[in-house]
């Protein structure tokens, strides 16, 4: 039995590095003001209630489950090994076009950081590949020492982020607006045009049921993983809500505001800057530059161990389920994840593709494979609810009825996020690239027969092995 290894507070860690707090807020904000103007905040509470929905999927399951493949097993274990290929399929995906787009915006931070000492900058393709090539080598070290090093990264920067809003808030936001709460209401805008806005919203969320795919490696997994779930959502929610609130009215909601808020290349930052001063404002985007990085970090680790596991039982070489013996990692699953990113941004940055408007080559980037990550995300979530209802018909876990009502609800949020972000979509859109994504795997799992069959031996296989070594524990 492998001995358990990672604490709660380090299987948190991970969600958190791949949600990455600073990064989302820094970055995320500004492709929602030209849809709804101030009601950002709106939209990101809606959001908020929307992803802890989807997260009761992922708690029950967590707590009769754990696999390295996360959603793969989850889905796998309860509605067959074709479906559960799906999801592990398109979560795959999601890991995958991640660690590509946190790669970007990396490069994105690092020249708004040598912007405030010269006009010297680097091609976003350099520094996406110096930044994948350092996360491929800490991912071949022990994993409690990613989960230190994602924690202490994103703990400085919900502390500079804390201390900002602070003092927004005690300055009352800008002069011309002040202490703005309609920022919580539509303000005019319609409900489709907030739905479609959420889609955005929801990428700040993606990655938080990324520890679940510690399942394996982590102390009493039952109680841990689901624990570690729900404070990633608890924790980033309240305070994705109270900063973008803050932001908002910091640049302020009249016209000029929130056309500084939709133009900055950092807003933590640039309110930094206005705020406290220009040291603060250097040393918040020095952290994002780092949020950035572990967030890229924590999708090689994710990516990584999602390849293992699907290595493992048929999907790919062999080679790429071996594991260390020293470190426990899976070092030719993580290298080959660090060289797609390596590549696509190369490729990215001399070919200056995507164009996303934003006028920077490297927050284009970053978009576009950000939002192709999460609807394939989307699409994994939507199975998990389903996976859910799944497991308690067959007697698989046991839950009262009128617990069933938020995995049903968690289904019809996805739905409605999915309809209105393939709504008017063509050409390559990243929702159409998620889209053809997913459907591979579909058409992978429906025609290799042999395939879904070894998947779902293996998976019974390992799910009773887990089990076994869970009543040694308690025992």
């Amino acid at each position: 039995m492998t001995k358990r290894k990672l604490k709660l507070w380090e299987a948190l860690a991970v969600s958190l590095g791949l949600v990455g707090p600073t990064l989302a807020m820094s970055g995320n904000g500004q492709g929602i003001i030209g849809m709804v103007g101030k009601a950002v905040p709106l939209v990101f509470f809606l959001g908020f209630l929307g992803v802890m929905l989807v997260a009761f999927g992922f708690i029950r399951l967590t707590r009769r489950y754990n696999h390295a493949g996360s959603a793969y097993a989850l889905v796998g274990a309860t509605m067959g090994p074709r479906l559960g290929f799906i999801a592990g399929f398109a979560l795959f995906g999601c890991y995958l076009f991640f660690l590509i787009c946190t790669a970007s915006i990396f490069g994105a931070f690092v020249n708004s950081f040598l912007g405030h000492f010269g006009s010297a900058q680097i091609g976003f393709g350099i520094s996406a590949a110096v930044c994948l090539a350092l996360a491929g080598w800490l991912n071949t070290r022990d994993t409690s020492t990613v989960s230190r090093l994602l924690l202490t990264i994103e703990g400085f920067g919900i502390t500079f982020m804390v201390i900002l809003v602070a003092v927004i808030f005690a300055k009352g936001g800008a002069e011309s607006t002040g202490f703005d709460t309609s920022t919580f209401t539509s303000g005019g805008v319609s409900m489709s045009t907030i739905a479609a806005a959420v889609v955005a919203a929801v990428l700040s969320w993606a990655g938080f049921e990324s520890c679940a795919a510690l399942g394996e490696e982590t102390d009493n997994p039952r109680h841990n993983i689901p624990r570690a779930l729900f404070g990633s959502v608890l924790i980033t929610g309240a305070l994705f809500v109270i900063v973008m609130f803050a932001q908002t009215i910091g640049f302020g909601t009249d016209k000029e505001g929130l056309a500084k808020f939709q133009g900055s290349g950092n807003t933590l930052g640039d309110l930094g800057t206005s705020y406290v001063g220009n040291w603060f404002g250097i040393l918040v985007v020095l952290t994002a530059v780092a949020s950035a990085f572990a967030c890229n970090l924590a999708s090689v680790t994710s990516s990584a161990r999602l390849m293992m596991a699907l290595a493992r039982d048929g999907f790919g070489s062999p080679k790429l389920a071996k594991v260390d013996p020293v470190h426990h990692s899976p070092v030719n699953a993580v290298w080959l994840m660090v060289a797609i990113g390596i590549v696509v941004n190369l490729v990215s940055w001399l070919a200056k593709w995507p164009v996303m408007g934003t006028g920077n080559a490297a927050i284009d980037s970053y978009f576009f494979f950000a939002v192709v990550g999460s609807v394939c995300l989307l699409f994994a979530y939507l199975l998990v609810e389903f996976a859910v209802f799944a497991a308690a018909r067959s007697g698989q876990i046991s839950v009262k009825a009128w617990e069933l009502l938020w995995p049903a609800l968690g289904s019809v949020f996805i739905l409605v996020i999915l309809y209105f972000n393939l709504k008017g979509q063509s050409g390559i859109s990243p929702a159409f690239v998620a889209l053809a994504w997913v459907l591979v795997g579909v058409v992978i799992a429906l025609a290799a027969g042999n395939l879904a069959k070894r998947i779902g031996e293996s998976l019974t296989r390992e799910l009773d092995n887990a089990d076994a070594g869970h009543s040694e524990l308690i025992e």
